[in-house]
């Protein structure tokens, strides 16, 4: 038997309840995780997130299937789509670095196709507006407290600021 391939991606796009909802339902995505990534505080809390004083972004780790989703895929068709990345530090009514644009990358071929999709993006006409997402290398991974994982599924209709433009 052949094991299954596996990607890591990891992306911040505003609030991680909202992304992680659509992220899961994207066909390839095997499994996802809610935290927090890219500050200096070690064992952040959702606390520690909130007015940018951690330096932590919300974020959602993905697990995907790369013959079934290619990571250019997910970021064009999905990640661009599903927030505004047009907004620095903020995704509707949330305000803070907590929720910036970015893409953690994992690999030297996630940083090269995640700096092409971008100009792409940029250069389609969705966005009017200079896309703001950093594209910055992964950092420790703290996963969210149990409460936020698979929000939205535990809580339905509650708070989101993402749906596919």
């Amino acid at each position: 038997m052949t094991e299954r391939v596996t990607e890591v991606a990891i992306l911040a796009g505003g609030c991680f309840w909202g992304m992680e909802e659509l992220i899961r339902a994207i066909p390839g995505v095997l499994d996802t995780d809610v935290g927090y990534t890219g500050g200096w505080l070690e064992h952040p809390t959702y606390h520690d997130t909130h007015d940018s004083k951690s330096g932590h972004a919300e974020s959602v780790r993905v697990v995907f299937d790369p013959t079934v989703l290619g990571y250019d895929v997910l970021l064009r068709d999905w990640f661009f789509r599903m927030h505004d990345p047009t907004t620095l530090n903020r995704q509707g009514h949330d305000i803070g670095t907590q929720y910036r644009s970015a893409i953690f990358y994992t690999t030297a071929e996630q940083k090269a196709i995640a700096e092409r999709v971008k100009l792409e993006v940029q250069a389609s006409g969705l966005w009017s507006r200079p896309i703001t997402t950093d594209i910055v290398p992964e950092a420790t991974w703290w996963t969210a407290e149990v409460y936020h994982q698979d929000y939205l599924r535990k809580n339905p209709g509650g708070y989101t600021c993402h749906w596919m433009r």
